[in-house]
């Protein structure tokens, strides 16, 4: 049998689109990940952490490795409140831990040897710094957003209150007044703002 070109063509094309080929997600879940220690910083395995939402009710059970290491990946965001209970040692209760959206927090958990009827609230907060990722991100909240001034709700005026981010205002030529229109452009650290375009 003889194919010609235009069926050759048709085959490699039909080929090429069976192929499968990767489709990354933005993250919209945050990950809550650390280690439990006990007072002399040695670590200590088969710790339940239990992590709460509380606007849902939705409770994450996770047990602490060998190396006394937990991680709650895809977790909403929200606020949480986080229990660890292990034999010999006092219960561990922080409440109010914020997670935002994409976060990815380490929060170290150092329980105190004791009952587990004892209790022991931690009530300081943790930093923001984000110890378990490199990635650079920034959030602008519900609060921001209500009471700036923004001129028509232009969320390019939101992204550029984050640094490193420029907004570049262009106006359509005579040429390509068609193809762009009037608006705002986004450069971010420094980038070329149509390496931004989606479209």
């Amino acid at each position: 049998m003889v194919i010609g070109r235009r069926g050759l063509l048709v085959y490699v094309l039909l080929a090429l689109t069976a192929v499968p080929t990767p489709i990354y997600a933005q993250v919209a879940g945050a990950t809550l990940a650390g280690t439990v220690t006990d007072p002399s910083g040695a670590v200590v395995p088969n710790v339940k952490v239990s992590i709460t939402n509380t606007a849902t009710g939705v409770v994450r059970d996770i047990t602490t490795d060998e190396a006394g290491f937990y991680s709650a990946p895809n977790l909403l965001p929200g606020v949480y409140d986080i229990t660890a209970v292990a034999p010999g040692f006092s219960t561990y209760v922080q409440k109010g831990f914020t997670l935002t959206v994409g976060a990815s927090l380490a929060l170290n958990i150092s329980v105190r040897v004791g009952e587990v009827s004892q209790q022991v609230d931690v009530s300081a907060t943790a930093p923001a710094v984000q110890l378990s990722s490199s990635t650079i991100s920034a959030e602008v909240n519900s609060t921001t957003v209500r009471e700036l001034p923004l001129n028509g709700r232009d969320w390019t005026q939101l992204a550029a209150l984050q640094p490193g981010v420029v907004s570049i205002r262009v106006e359509a030529g005579p040429s390509d007044r068609g193809n762009r229109g009037f608006g705002s452009l986004l450069s971010v650290t420094g980038h070329q703002p149509f390496e931004n375009n989606t479209g």
